[in-house]
């Protein structure tokens, strides 16, 4: 069994990448949400302007499709210098980054998305170039090898991670500004929405736009793609005409539910449910039961089932919360993970 995650999966890949390009705020008074953040980062840029300086470096961390491309795009735009994008998987040896280095022009904004990921040799060279603004080129090898300084233009470096406890601290510790991207709550994944469907031409009322946002677990990116599934449900089966009613009948379709949870995630708590009784269960054999890979299951699925309380990870194994019981339709047995909660809720709405 296999499942298409590309609705809800929360990374760009292909052409979406030029459908986000064509939604992304290009100033930071029209970046939505993470208040905190823009706030903090407007203070950093204004500072730098006015001390006409580059910036610190910035981290940003946080889950895919918060943000953090956009705001490093931004954070060039507002600084009215080039940007040069790079990750951290295409920066194999020194040499690389070296290569980019040497070509920054004074006060450039150098993005590295996923830096968490760079080899070892890249990221040693980084810590001196961050500091100093210089790096040290080898030539030769063995007792006669020789470094040579080599200035580096000041510049500003912008890197973006969605596993910052992976970062090690010298590198860390050199950024002056860290940013960690939060998770969207509904109002402003409503925001985000309107702004979209204006940039589409596509009339989008309100409580459609709350149902839309309800389903996107929390995530720009998710949200958009969602938006645009509607869109094309609408013009083909409701003369492009888009209510609650037809948002909702759209994403039913696509089979993402009021939750946001779609095939794999309903299919892993159904597995957990229903085969084994709400688990514990290893990861190895729940992948198996959905016919995926373990790592499908931990790293795609599992993180949203844990953020929406549906299932815990134990020293013993998966194992499903009341909550997940109550999400597929079932009665959760006394001894269900979290039952005394769901109970107290009940018993609170009841007397409501």
């Amino acid at each position: 069994m296999s499942f298409d995650r590309d609705l809800v999966a929360p990374d760009a890949e292909g052409d979406e990448r030029l459908i986000e390009a064509a939604l992304r705020p290009k100033r930071l008074e029209e970046f939505i949400g993470q208040a905190r953040v823009r706030e903090q980062l407007s203070l950093v840029l204004q500072s730098a302007l006015r001390r006409n300086r580059p910036p610190d470096h910035v981290l940003m961390s946080g889950g895919p499709g918060l943000g953090k491309t956009t705001l490093s795009m931004i954070i060039a735009t507002e600084l009215s210098v080039p940007l040069r994008i790079t990750s951290g998987p295409a920066l194999e040896r020194a040499g690389d980054l070296a290569a980019i280095l040497s070509t920054l022009s004074e006060g450039e904004v150098l993005f590295i998305d996923e830096i968490h990921r760079m080899a070892r040799p890249a990221e040693e060279m980084l810590y001196l170039a961050m500091e100093d603004f210089r790096v040290d080129i080898v030539v030769g090898k063995g007792p006669g090898a020789t470094a040579i300084p080599l200035e580096v233009a000041p510049f500003t470096l912008v890197g973006a991670t969605t596993r910052a406890g992976l970062l090690p601290a010298p590198l860390r510790d050199r950024f002056g500004f860290v940013a960690h991207m939060e998770f969207y709550d509904v109002a402003e994944l409503e925001q985000v929405l309107h702004r979209s469907s204006r940039l589409l031409g596509l009339q989008l009322p309100g409580d459609a736009a709350h149902e839309i946002a309800g389903r996107s677990r929390g995530t720009p990116r998710i949200a958009n793609r969602l938006l645009r599934r509607v869109r094309d449900f609408a013009e083909v089966r409701a003369d492009g005409v888009v209510t609650r009613d037809v948002a909702s009948a759209a994403l039913n379709l696509y089979e993402v539910d009021a939750e946001g949870l779609d095939r794999l995630d309903r299919a892993v708590l159904g597995a957990l449910l229903r085969k084994f009784g709400g688990g514990p269960v290893g990861l190895s054999t729940l992948a198996v039961a959905v016919g995926e890979e373990p790592e499908t299951v931990e790293v795609v699925a599992e993180p949203f089932l844990v953020r929406q309380g549906l299932l815990a990870r134990t020293p013993r194994g998966r194992v499903a919360t009341a909550a997940a019981w109550v999400h597929l339709g079932l009665t959760p047995p006394p001894d269900a993970f979290g039952a005394s909660m769901v109970v107290d809720l009940e018993d609170d709405l009841g007397h409501a």
